[in-house]
């Protein structure tokens, strides 16, 4: 596991955002969670941010240590391995105190929904640095949830690392809540927040650093590859490769990102996520049948892109 982290590091891959695996009796499933590692870098993905999608949220604190170990036992030396916190302050609290003894460079702030105020969550913020001496990504789904200025005075303390950005638009070229924390904290310390879909825009008219995405568990290489298109400029690749993710992000869109997700990496073969935490359920049994074939094409998919890229 990467120890010591520079801003580079968020263009360097795919911010993988992966389910977490467990057993029937909710223990966590070690064989199956390194299964997935290891086909998230054999397709070239260096980055594993284990946040929204590893129902983080419900994560119980007195499971957190065992969670952290097991994950950092099972990457590979130069993977990337980012841990969310929170995302109330109670949470950040007991977490900053177990994270101060480990060798994570960075962790995730979750967004907070429960009542806050902006500079409510920017003090919260700051005191989770001060407790754990671990910078944050701090995750942004509303418009204005800590203002630009604040966020670029605590990039500017060391206590922010970066940002992930997942505020919808209906134009996503159109955000001029982006474009202030842009101009508050440099666009290579943003990355795209919620899939390969949004992250064209993104990265293609506000040149942000990267993107985190689900659909990446199950195609990395291809995943990685829309990457480099969209880095090198070419457009028409990325569509191209856009439009293999299209019908699984569909189901996400649709049926609950998280669920969809959870179950589609199961189904696809590539590891056996088991039951999901409570607060949570597996996506919709009704639907698996629409999951299966949406999630066997992309691997599929994926498996001829590899196959391509190693007789080239």
């Amino acid at each position: 596991m990467l120890t010591k982290i520079e801003t580079s590091e968020l263009a360097r891959s795919v911010l993988a955002v992966p389910p977490f695996a467990l057993t029937p009796d909710f223990e966590i499933n070690r064989e199956a969670n390194a299964k997935l590692i290891r086909h998230l870098e054999a397709g070239g993905v260096s980055t594993l941010l284990y946040g929204g999608n590893a129902n983080v949220h419900n994560w119980p604190v007195s499971k957190f240590a065992e969670w952290l170990d097991g994950l950092e036992e099972s990457v590979a030396d130069n993977t990337w391995l980012i841990p969310s916190v929170g995302p109330d302050w109670g949470k950040l609290v007991d977490e900053a105190a177990i994270l101060k003894s480990r060798r994570y460079p960075v962790a995730m702030a979750l967004p907070m929904i429960a009542p806050q105020t902006p500079d409510g969550v920017v003090r919260g913020l700051q005191d989770f640095v001060d407790r754990s001496g671990v910078p944050l990504i701090v995750y942004i789904k509303t418009d204005q949830y800590v203002p630009a200025k604040a966020m670029g005075r605590l990039v500017e303390q060391g206590a922010v690392f970066g940002i992930k950005y997942a505020v919808p638009r209906a134009d996503l070229t159109q955000d001029a809540y982006l474009q202030e924390l842009i101009d508050a904290v440099g666009a290579d310390r943003i990355v795209s927040g919620f899939g390969e879909p949004p992250a064209l825009p993104h990265l293609v008219h506000f040149k942000l650093a990267g993107f985190t995405a689900g659909c990446v568990c199950i195609a990395p290489h291809l995943s990685m590859s829309f990457l480099h298109a969209l880095k090198r400029g070419d457009e028409v690749e990325a569509k191209r490769l856009l439009e293999v993710f299209l019908p699984l992000e569909a189901l996400r869109e649709r049926h609950n990102a998280i669920r969809v997700l959870h179950t589609a990496v199961s189904l696809s073969g590539v590891a056996d996520m088991g039951p999901i935490l409570p607060l949570l359920t597996e996506a919709d049994p009704a639907i698996h049948g629409q999951i299966k074939e949406a999630a066997k094409a992309l691997l599929a998919a994926e498996m001829t892109a590899r196959q391509q890229a190693a007789a080239a």
